[in-house]
């Protein structure tokens, strides 16, 4: 078999050949009329007119005066068939080539196919190509499918080749871009505006993560990039919008896992004026109709387990969780009560827990077990910094978390907006980051000056693209289309560029 650097010289002979018959292997133009899908579909209106198609060569046959070629583009494939006596003769200004030079082609190059469309003798539906362009002559053999492309590692390394090759993980990139597309939808439909706020900032807050920090050279002042929407969002609530809502990425300096990124995307939206139980309803519609959007359906089969998210949902006090599981008063413990119950479900103690930490271990631990759909309801104050406190009972707050097959794949709240307990909260959030709790919240004063100027009673939530991972069904890594990975090059790129240091 042919190493890859043999057949990569075979490339670039052709395309020194084509050189030297004066073709622009790369021309700029190129134009279409229909997709491959809409001539193979739309056969009985089609047949007899001329269409243009484009795209990457996958199959090349050869016989004598006739070829026969197969085109894919995005949306499907056809067949090409071409005549020694119908096709137009080389045009090298035009990169238009003819019978004599179909053997520079390889699969993998891009073409322009102009023709009539018709149904071969054998039935395909083909294009009787009369005029043929080389668009992009590729230098490197795409692996065929019955080859395969399996190798983790290289998917992710190589994912352009692995969307080629697993038309199936390409499809699934389609489907994320309509769950995004269905959020802002559903959103824009509801009178919110998306309002991009910044990736660096001064003071990052909205969540318990450690942040990546970097240094702007013009300010000479580190910034960190943002580990939530959330601050931004809401202080334009103070400035008068009523319904706000961003997309975008967000970055959290922890380790890679089934169920999280360092980077991934998010959505954050606030509704000014509307409460915790006002955002519950809001959401359960907007899961039906973004899920019924991405994927038709709102019955998933995920981890072997049936979730039906047209259902009603379960409300679940989080106190109530935690005491019939553990016989543990979340109000009313201790460190030494709540580190003997880790260590007796044998959940990892470390030195900087506190019981806040602690207390969401072990929900976190009856977490993984729950199918759902579920909302857990009145989370304690202490483990929700910037949520307002119940009417009913001030230990707890107006929060709602869903929990789907051991997720939380989205959290929301009745937005603080008391100047005064919310800089008493951000204190001791501080007191807990200096006690060396890299994941506390930092005490961000513009943000508490804001709330003395006026934020109205609000709603907020959020949820990131592990919503799309969950009834997808992959991990996280599988989920996005460009995984980050430490750097590495292989030995084959390394010995075709000796100049290159690498």
């Amino acid at each position: 078999m042919a190493t890859l650097k043999e057949l990569r010289d075979e490339r670039l002979r052709k395309l020194d050949d084509l050189k030297k018959l004066g073709v622009n292997a790369y021309p700029a133009e190129s134009a279409r009329t229909h997709t491959c899908r809409e001539v193979a579909e739309q056969f009985e209106s089609l047949e007899g007119q001329t269409v243009k198609v484009v795209g990457r060569l996958i199959g090349t046959r050869k016989f004598g005066k006739l070829a026969f070629l197969v085109l894919r583009d995005m949306s499907g494939q056809v067949q090409l068939f071409l005549k020694a006596d119908t096709i137009e003769p080389l045009n090298a200004p035009l990169s238009q080539l003819g019978m004599d030079e179909l053997n520079l082609l390889d699969p993998g190059d891009f073409v322009e196919a102009e023709g009539v469309v018709i149904r071969t003798q054998t039935g395909e539906v083909s294009v009787d190509v009369r005029k043929f362009r080389l668009l992009t002559k590729s230098l490197r053999p795409m692996p065929t499918e019955q080859e395969g492309f399996r190798d983790k590692e290289e998917r992710f390394r190589r994912r352009y080749v692995d969307m080629n090759v697993n038309r199936d993980v390409r499809e699934r990139f389609v489907r994320r871009s309509k769950f995004w597309q269905a959020t802002r939808k559903f959103l824009d439909d509801h009178g919110f505006y998306e309002v991009n706020v910044p990736v660096l900032e001064h003071t990052t807050g909205g969540a318990d993560a450690t942040p990546f920090v970097t240094h702007m050279d013009a300010l000479d002042q580190d910034f960190y990039l943002r580990i939530s929407h959330e601050l931004p969002l809401k202080r334009l609530l103070g400035a008068g919008f009523e319904k706000v809502y961003d997309v975008g990425p967000r970055f959290r300096n922890e380790n890679y896992t089934d169920e999280h990124l360092p980077e991934h995307i998010a959505m954050e939206w606030y509704w000014a004026y509307a409460n915790w139980q006002d955002g519950m309803k809001f959401m359960e519609e907007m899961y039906r109709y973004v899920l019924s959007e991405t994927f038709g359906t709102l019955q998933f089969d995920i981890q072997g387990k049936q979730v039906d998210m047209g259902k009603e949902w379960e409300v679940w006090d989080y106190a109530t969780v935690i005491r019939d599981h553990y016989g543990i008063d979340v109000h009313n413990t201790s460190i030494e009560e709540v580190s003997t119950k880790l260590a007796e479900n044998k959940l990892e103690v470390e030195k900087t827990d506190s019981i806040p930490r602690g207390i969401d271990k072990l929900w976190k631990h009856i977490r993984k077990d729950v199918v759902g759909p579920v909302w857990l309801v009145n989370t304690p104050k202490f483990i929700s910094p910037l949520a307002k406190s119940s009417v009913d009972n001030p230990d707890v707050v107006q929060r709602f978390q869903a929990v789907i097959v051991g997720s939380e794949l989205c959290n929301g709240f009745s937005e603080l907006n008391d100047p005064i307990d919310q800089y008493n909260r951000f204190i001791e959030q501080q007191q807990m980051r200096d006690g060396g709790d890299d994941e506390a919240m930092m005490l961000d004063i513009d943000f508490v000056e804001m709330l003395e100027y006026g934020m109205p009673p609000a709603c907020g939530l959020g949820y990131s693209e592990r919503v799309f991972w969950m009834f997808e069904g992959v991990t996280a890594r599988e989920g996005v289309p460009f995984p980050q990975l430490r750097s590495d090059i292989d030995e084959v790129t390394k010995s075709l560029y000796p100049n290159v240091k690498l």
